[in-house]
Protein backbone atom coordinates (compact mmCIF):
# COMPACT_ATOMS: atom_id res chain seq x y z
CA UNK A 1 0.00 0.00 0.00
CA UNK A 2 3.13 2.78 1.08
CA UNK A 3 6.79 2.24 -0.70
CA UNK A 4 9.34 4.11 0.41
CA UNK A 5 12.26 3.81 -2.30
CA UNK A 6 15.41 5.19 -1.32
CA UNK A 7 13.76 8.09 0.42
CA UNK A 8 16.69 11.26 1.31
CA UNK A 9 16.55 14.24 3.04
CA UNK A 10 19.39 16.41 3.38
CA UNK A 11 19.42 20.06 4.64
CA UNK A 12 22.78 21.29 3.31
CA UNK A 13 25.18 18.67 4.19
CA UNK A 14 23.24 17.25 7.16
CA UNK A 15 21.38 14.00 6.24
CA UNK A 16 18.40 14.11 8.16
CA UNK A 17 17.11 10.41 6.17
CA UNK A 18 19.05 8.54 4.18
CA UNK A 19 18.77 5.71 1.77
CA UNK A 20 15.63 4.32 3.92
CA UNK A 21 13.41 1.77 1.95
CA UNK A 22 10.58 0.38 3.73
CA UNK A 23 6.68 -0.96 2.87
CA UNK A 24 3.98 -1.15 4.54
CA UNK A 25 1.28 -3.48 3.49
CA UNK A 26 -2.34 -2.68 3.13
CA UNK A 27 -3.89 -2.83 6.50
CA UNK A 28 -1.00 -3.08 8.46
CA UNK A 29 0.02 -0.25 11.10
CA UNK A 30 4.24 0.11 10.41
CA UNK A 31 6.07 2.11 13.86
CA UNK A 32 8.84 3.97 13.37
CA UNK A 33 10.76 4.12 16.25
CA UNK A 34 13.83 6.11 17.33
CA UNK A 35 15.33 8.93 19.35
CA UNK A 36 14.96 12.69 19.02
CA UNK A 37 16.75 13.14 15.41
CA UNK A 38 16.63 9.62 14.15
CA UNK A 39 14.23 10.86 11.47
CA UNK A 40 10.76 9.66 12.08
CA UNK A 41 8.98 12.85 11.70
CA UNK A 42 10.67 13.65 8.61
CA UNK A 43 10.14 10.24 7.06
CA UNK A 44 6.28 10.65 8.02
CA UNK A 45 5.90 14.19 6.84
CA UNK A 46 7.32 13.13 3.83
CA UNK A 47 4.94 10.80 2.69
CA UNK A 48 2.23 13.42 2.65
CA UNK A 49 4.64 15.94 0.97
CA UNK A 50 4.36 18.24 3.85
CA UNK A 51 8.29 18.19 3.42
CA UNK A 52 9.56 17.24 0.03
CA UNK A 53 12.00 14.43 -0.48
CA UNK A 54 15.98 15.37 -1.49
CA UNK A 55 15.79 11.73 -3.06
CA UNK A 56 13.99 8.62 -3.87
CA UNK A 57 10.43 8.79 -3.76
CA UNK A 58 7.19 7.74 -1.79
CA UNK A 59 4.17 5.76 -3.67
CA UNK A 60 0.96 4.74 -2.84
CA UNK A 61 -0.71 2.10 -3.79
CA UNK A 62 1.27 1.70 -6.66
CA UNK A 63 1.35 5.39 -7.56
CA UNK A 64 4.36 7.91 -7.15
CA UNK A 65 3.06 10.72 -5.10
CA UNK A 66 5.14 13.14 -7.33
CA UNK A 67 1.79 12.88 -9.34
CA UNK A 68 -0.74 14.35 -7.47
CA UNK A 69 -0.78 17.75 -6.52
CA UNK A 70 0.12 17.94 -2.95
CA UNK A 71 -3.36 19.75 -1.44
CA UNK A 72 -4.36 16.97 -3.87
CA UNK A 73 -2.47 14.15 -2.16
CA UNK A 74 -3.09 15.40 1.77
CA UNK A 75 -6.73 15.68 1.58
CA UNK A 76 -6.88 12.03 0.77
CA UNK A 77 -4.39 11.24 3.77
CA UNK A 78 -5.55 10.88 7.58
CA UNK A 79 -2.71 13.27 9.30
CA UNK A 80 -2.97 13.23 13.56
CA UNK A 81 -0.21 14.74 15.42
CA UNK A 82 0.42 15.29 19.00
CA UNK A 83 -0.10 19.09 19.02
CA UNK A 84 -3.48 17.82 17.50
CA UNK A 85 -4.48 21.26 15.56
CA UNK A 86 -8.24 21.70 16.22
CA UNK A 87 -8.54 25.05 15.23
CA UNK A 88 -10.03 26.95 18.45
CA UNK A 89 -13.18 29.57 16.66
CA UNK A 90 -14.28 26.53 15.42
CA UNK A 91 -16.69 24.09 17.05
CA UNK A 92 -15.79 19.98 17.57
CA UNK A 93 -17.75 19.39 14.55
CA UNK A 94 -16.88 21.95 12.21
CA UNK A 95 -12.97 20.92 12.80
CA UNK A 96 -14.20 17.45 11.93
CA UNK A 97 -15.58 18.51 9.02
CA UNK A 98 -13.04 20.58 7.16
CA UNK A 99 -11.47 18.02 4.82
CA UNK A 100 -14.90 16.73 3.44
CA UNK A 101 -16.28 20.39 3.25
CA UNK A 102 -12.76 20.84 0.95
CA UNK A 103 -13.58 17.72 -1.06
CA UNK A 104 -16.99 19.30 -1.63
CA UNK A 105 -19.09 16.73 -0.09
CA UNK A 106 -22.85 18.18 0.57
CA UNK A 107 -23.86 19.31 3.84
CA UNK A 108 -26.43 15.99 4.86
CA UNK A 109 -23.08 13.74 4.23
CA UNK A 110 -20.83 15.71 6.25
CA UNK A 111 -23.25 16.35 8.83
CA UNK A 112 -24.01 12.20 8.79
CA UNK A 113 -20.43 11.70 9.04
CA UNK A 114 -19.44 13.92 11.59
CA UNK A 115 -21.93 12.35 13.88
CA UNK A 116 -21.06 8.61 13.00
CA UNK A 117 -17.08 9.92 13.65
CA UNK A 118 -17.85 11.13 17.09
CA UNK A 119 -19.94 7.96 18.17
CA UNK A 120 -17.07 6.08 16.51
CA UNK A 121 -14.31 7.94 18.98
CA UNK A 122 -16.60 7.87 21.38
CA UNK A 123 -18.02 11.04 22.23
CA UNK A 124 -21.64 11.34 22.17
CA UNK A 125 -22.53 13.95 19.39
CA UNK A 126 -25.46 15.49 20.88
CA UNK A 127 -22.71 16.26 23.96
CA UNK A 128 -19.55 17.47 21.70
CA UNK A 129 -20.87 18.35 18.37
CA UNK A 130 -21.33 22.27 19.29
CA UNK A 131 -18.10 22.57 21.99
CA UNK A 132 -15.13 24.38 21.11
CA UNK A 133 -11.46 23.16 21.47
CA UNK A 134 -11.22 24.69 24.88
CA UNK A 135 -14.21 22.89 26.23
CA UNK A 136 -12.80 19.79 25.83
CA UNK A 137 -10.06 17.52 27.88
CA UNK A 138 -6.97 16.52 26.45
CA UNK A 139 -8.05 12.97 25.59
CA UNK A 140 -10.89 14.21 24.37
CA UNK A 141 -9.20 16.71 22.05
CA UNK A 142 -6.67 13.70 20.77
CA UNK A 143 -10.01 11.71 19.91
CA UNK A 144 -11.45 14.88 17.89
CA UNK A 145 -8.40 14.72 16.08
CA UNK A 146 -8.51 11.46 15.00
CA UNK A 147 -12.25 11.45 14.30
CA UNK A 148 -10.60 14.58 12.30
CA UNK A 149 -7.99 12.55 10.12
CA UNK A 150 -10.94 10.00 10.07
CA UNK A 151 -13.33 11.92 8.20
CA UNK A 152 -12.54 11.45 4.48
CA UNK A 153 -12.64 8.21 4.33
CA UNK A 154 -9.15 7.79 4.19
CA UNK A 155 -6.87 4.10 3.27
CA UNK A 156 -3.84 5.87 4.33
CA UNK A 157 -3.34 7.51 8.25
CA UNK A 158 -0.43 9.22 9.31
CA UNK A 159 0.17 9.53 13.10
CA UNK A 160 2.90 11.72 14.54
CA UNK A 161 3.17 11.13 18.51
CA UNK A 162 -0.67 11.81 18.98
CA UNK A 163 -0.33 10.27 22.19
CA UNK A 164 2.87 11.97 23.65
CA UNK A 165 1.27 15.10 25.01
CA UNK A 166 -1.12 12.97 27.79
CA UNK A 167 -1.31 11.92 31.33
CA UNK A 168 -0.58 8.55 31.78
CA UNK A 169 -3.79 7.15 32.40
CA UNK A 170 -5.45 8.59 29.26
CA UNK A 171 -2.27 7.29 27.42
CA UNK A 172 -2.99 3.87 28.17
CA UNK A 173 -6.89 4.81 27.53
CA UNK A 174 -6.41 5.91 24.41
CA UNK A 175 -3.71 3.05 22.71
CA UNK A 176 -5.87 0.25 23.51
CA UNK A 177 -8.90 2.21 21.75
CA UNK A 178 -6.79 3.08 19.27
CA UNK A 179 -5.88 -0.08 18.54
CA UNK A 180 -9.13 -1.54 18.86
CA UNK A 181 -10.39 1.01 16.42
CA UNK A 182 -7.99 0.13 13.67
CA UNK A 183 -8.69 -3.21 13.84
CA UNK A 184 -12.63 -2.55 13.18
CA UNK A 185 -11.63 -0.12 10.21
CA UNK A 186 -8.70 -1.90 8.92
CA UNK A 187 -6.57 1.79 7.77
CA UNK A 188 -3.02 1.28 6.86
CA UNK A 189 -0.91 3.33 8.94
CA UNK A 190 2.43 4.85 9.87
CA UNK A 191 2.58 5.51 13.62
CA UNK A 192 5.57 7.77 15.11
CA UNK A 193 6.77 7.11 18.44
CA UNK A 194 9.79 7.25 20.84
CA UNK A 195 8.02 4.82 23.43
CA UNK A 196 9.22 1.67 23.17
CA UNK A 197 6.29 0.26 24.78
CA UNK A 198 3.47 2.05 22.53
CA UNK A 199 5.46 0.44 19.51
CA UNK A 200 5.32 -2.95 21.24
CA UNK A 201 1.73 -2.34 22.21
CA UNK A 202 0.41 -1.33 18.83
CA UNK A 203 2.92 -2.00 15.99
CA UNK A 204 2.20 -5.12 13.80
CA UNK A 205 5.83 -3.97 12.31
CA UNK A 206 8.42 -1.73 13.95
CA UNK A 207 11.03 0.21 11.66
CA UNK A 208 13.76 1.62 14.24
CA UNK A 209 15.27 4.73 12.53
CA UNK A 210 18.86 5.78 14.16
CA UNK A 211 20.55 8.99 12.78
CA UNK A 212 18.14 9.20 9.75
CA UNK A 213 18.96 5.35 8.59
CA UNK A 214 16.81 1.95 9.10
CA UNK A 215 18.47 0.15 11.84
CA UNK A 216 16.13 -2.85 11.83
CA UNK A 217 12.56 -3.36 10.99
CA UNK A 218 10.29 -6.58 11.58
CA UNK A 219 7.71 -7.77 13.95
CA UNK A 220 7.84 -6.89 17.92
CA UNK A 221 9.05 -10.34 18.57
CA UNK A 222 11.52 -10.30 16.03
CA UNK A 223 13.14 -6.81 17.47
CA UNK A 224 12.56 -8.17 21.08
CA UNK A 225 14.39 -11.94 20.20
CA UNK A 226 16.77 -10.74 17.62
CA UNK A 227 17.85 -7.15 17.35
CA UNK A 228 19.97 -6.14 14.60
CA UNK A 229 22.48 -3.96 16.19
CA UNK A 230 23.18 -2.72 20.05
CA UNK A 231 21.03 0.30 19.08
CA UNK A 232 18.24 -1.68 18.77
CA UNK A 233 18.81 -3.86 22.16
CA UNK A 234 19.30 -0.82 24.00
CA UNK A 235 15.41 0.23 22.70
CA UNK A 236 14.24 -3.38 23.28
CA UNK A 237 16.22 -3.37 26.53
CA UNK A 238 13.90 -0.52 28.26
CA UNK A 239 10.35 -2.13 27.96
CA UNK A 240 12.29 -5.76 29.80
CA UNK A 241 13.70 -3.10 32.31
CA UNK A 242 10.23 -1.61 33.33
CA UNK A 243 8.71 -5.02 33.18
CA UNK A 244 11.24 -6.50 35.72
CA UNK A 245 10.65 -3.79 38.02
CA UNK A 246 6.97 -4.34 37.61
CA UNK A 247 8.11 -8.05 38.11
CA UNK A 248 9.55 -7.15 41.37
CA UNK A 249 7.17 -5.36 42.70
CA UNK A 250 4.16 -7.90 42.16
CA UNK A 251 5.91 -10.42 43.47
CA UNK A 252 6.93 -8.42 46.60
CA UNK A 253 3.05 -7.25 47.07
CA UNK A 254 2.10 -11.10 47.07
CA UNK A 255 4.57 -11.91 50.08
CA UNK A 256 3.39 -9.27 52.36
CA UNK A 257 0.99 -10.03 54.99
CA UNK A 258 -2.69 -10.27 54.62
CA UNK A 259 -1.80 -10.66 50.80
Amino acid sequence: MIELARLGKRYGAVAAVEDLSLTVARGELLVLLGGSGSGKTTTLKMVNRLIEPSAGCVRIAGRDTRELAAHALRRGIGYCFQQVGLFPHLSVARNVAITPQLLGWSAPRIAARVDELLNLVELEPSAFRERRPSQLSGGEQQRVGLARALAAEPEVVLLDEPFGALDPLTRDRLQRWFGALRRRLGFTAIFVTHDMVEALALGDRIAVLNRGRLAQVGTPTELLNAPADAYVAELMATPRRQAAIVDRFLASAARAPGA
